[in-house]
């Protein structure tokens, strides 16, 4: 959809902030030269070459690409659906997503996944990784091949986190109330390695991962299978993610059936470490907090989807003081409905400082999760900051419009002032996808008739 660029020349922004930390977090007024992917340059009054194409940025400011390190994008057509909207987590896996898993065909699938790469994109997502767990015994797996064509047809670099449900119906909030019954081990692994041979790239700056990903390891898996999983992803050098302590009935459960905590829960079946990520860690103790540093296990905040389905507030800052990764994500859109990391970022900017103080966060702090923070749990090396030698995965909000007029300090608007804030220009890879505000080659008008039809599939409870 979008036109390869060999060179670009990035001329004359108000700000650019890098993702680093520190007196490096804010780079000041400077170009940024591009080649063959990567940052070849960033200093003041860069001149042009005759064979790059100069894009002017003086009403813009320069940030990382979002790296969305935990989404569902199916539950792109399962926005606001009525059973669901004042639901709690468990009531609302029951009400929304699982009776609908089988009615989604790969059109379907194929139709939320455009919308909502199409949505991040203009959000100023360059990385999404995708917990993907529309899996059952009697379903197909084409639906992880469409979602790893459709990134590549945007040009957005793509995770995808392999998920499912191996659990008897009896303890999963999902499965429990369906007729669908749970892959085998078997089918889950041997799709797992299929897509490994198919897609995965171990590079630093590789567009294509796959992670292995059950659903959630508290009623996902039955315990003993834990291990097994994770020894197998660890003998194919794949990474490790899973939902865990979303709510207190998490937590619960592990207490009353297993005497634990979840974090312990999780290092007792070999669930800790640095290739392993959890998605929200809302209710956890300082002593788990203390084992997931110690491990290096990391964490993908959902702030918006933890405050709508009521489920709490997650402590990323003393997690990330503590010394645990922590990055950001958008969630599944039917359990948030938005997919733009500009309103993650600016929420999560804003709910800590409601929680815990003005001091709580600060805008640096929260650009740092949402790109660095989120390629290093996905071990993503060479993205996640602007810097020379690193990936050119960048996006440029323009801040002209009226609503930003009168800020001192621009480089922070997008995260202060959330939405709407314009995207004008998105580059992955050093390839422009979406160019002056429109993703190239997207009809939209085709993919809203798209959506609204799959709407009307998926109406019926």
């Amino acid at each position: 959809m979008s036109t390869q660029t060999e060179s670009l020349l990035i001329k004359n922004p108000l700000a650019v902030m890098s993702g680093l930390r520190g007196d490096r977090a804010r780079l000041g007024r400077v170009d940024l030269r591009i080649r063959h992917g990567r940052i070849e340059a960033i200093a003041p009054d860069l001149t042009p070459h005759a064979d790059e194409r100069v894009i002017d940025a003086r009403s813009c400011v320069v940030y990382p690409g979002w790296v969305n390190t935990h989404h569902h994008l199916f539950q792109n057509l399962l926005k606001a659906v009525p059973s669901g909207i004042n639901a709690d987590l468990q009531e609302w896996l029951a009400a929304v997503p699982y009776p609908r898993l089988a009615r989604f065909t790969p059109e379907l699938a194929r139709t939320a996944a455009r919308l909502g790469i199409a949505e991040l994109l203009l959000s100023g997502v360059t990385t999404c990784a995708d917990h993907h767990y529309l899996y059952h015994a009697q379903g197909g797996t084409e639906t992880g091949d469409l979602l790893f064509e459709e990134a590549a047809s945007f040009g957005m670099r793509f995770v995808l986190c392999r998920g499912g449900a191996l659990q008897a119906a009896g303890d999963h909030p999902g499965f429990s109330k369906v007729a669908l019954k749970p892959e085998s081990l078997d089918q889950m692994l041997a799709d797992i390695e299929r897509l490994k041979a198919r897609y995965h790239d171990a590079d630093a700056a590789s567009m294509r991962r796959v992670v292995v990903a059950p659903t959630t390891p508290t009623f996902s898996l039955p315990p003993e299978l834990l291990p097994e999983v994770a020894r197998a992803a660890r003998r194919m050098g794949l990474r490790l993610h899973t939902h865990l302590s979303e709510t207190t009935r998490y937590v619960d459960f592990c207490k009353e059936r297993y005497n634990r905590l979840p974090v312990e829960f999780v290092a007792d079946h070999e669930w800790l470490g640095p290739d392993v990520w959890f998605a929200h860690l809302v209710h956890l103790q300082s002593s788990e907090i203390a084992l997931l540093a110690q491990s290096g296990s990391g964490c993908a905040h959902c702030p918006v989807s933890n405050a709508r389905l009521g489920s709490g507030i997650a402590p990323a800052p003393q997690m990330a003081a503590a010394g645990v990764p922590v990055s950001l994500a958008v969630d599944g859109v039917a359990s948030n409905e938005s997919g733009s990391m500009t309103n993650e970022a600016h929420f999560a900017w804003l709910v800590h400082r409601a929680a815990q103080g003005a001091s709580a966060t600060t805008v640096d702090e929260i650009i740092h999760w949402g790109s660095a923070g989120g390629a290093g749990v996905l071990g993503l090396d060479a993205v996640g900051t602007l810097e020379v030698g690193k990936a050119a995965d960048l996006v440029l909000y323009d801040v002209s419009d009226l609503r930003f007029n009168g800020f001192h300090d621009l480089a922070v608007a997008p995260v202060t002032a959330g939405e709407p804030a314009r995207v004008r220009y998105n580059v992955v890879n050093g390839r422009v996808v979406v160019d002056n505000g429109v993703i190239q080659g997207l009809d939209l008008d085709a993919l809203r008739h798209e959506a609204a039809e799959g709407v009307k599939l998926l109406l019926a409870d």
